[in-house]
C-alpha cells in the first residue's frame, strides 16, 4: 500500500476520481438479442467525439461496455 503525506492510501484517491468522471453503462438481454449502450462523456473541449471509446469486440461472440477510465477498459480487454 502507498499512503499519501497525509496518510490516505493513493489507491483508494484513485479509485474515488474514477468514480467520479465514470459514465453511465446499461445492458438489456432480450429473446431476440442483447442491446448494450453507453454515454460518451467529453471530458475536456479539446477532446474529439470520435476518438472516445466504450464498446469493445473481445470476440467475435463478446462484446464489453465500459463506464470507467478508458485506459483501465482496454488493459482489461487486451488481456
Amino acid at each position: 500500500n502507498t499512503f499519501s503525506p497525509e496518510g490516505r492510501l493513493f489507491q483508494v484517491e484513485y479509485a474515488i476520481e474514477a468514480i467520479k468522471i465514470g459514465t453511465t453503462a446499461i445492458g438489456i438481454s432480450t429473446k431476440e438479442g442483447v442491446v448494450i449502450a453507453v454515454e460518451k462523456r467529453l471530458l475536456s473541449p479539446l477532446q474529439e467525439p470520435s476518438s472516445v471509446e466504450k464498446l469493445f469486440e473481445v470476440d467475435s461472440h463478446i462484446g464489453v461496455a465500459m463506464s470507467g477510465l478508458s485506459a483501465d477498459a482496454r488493459t482489461l480487454v487486451d488481456h
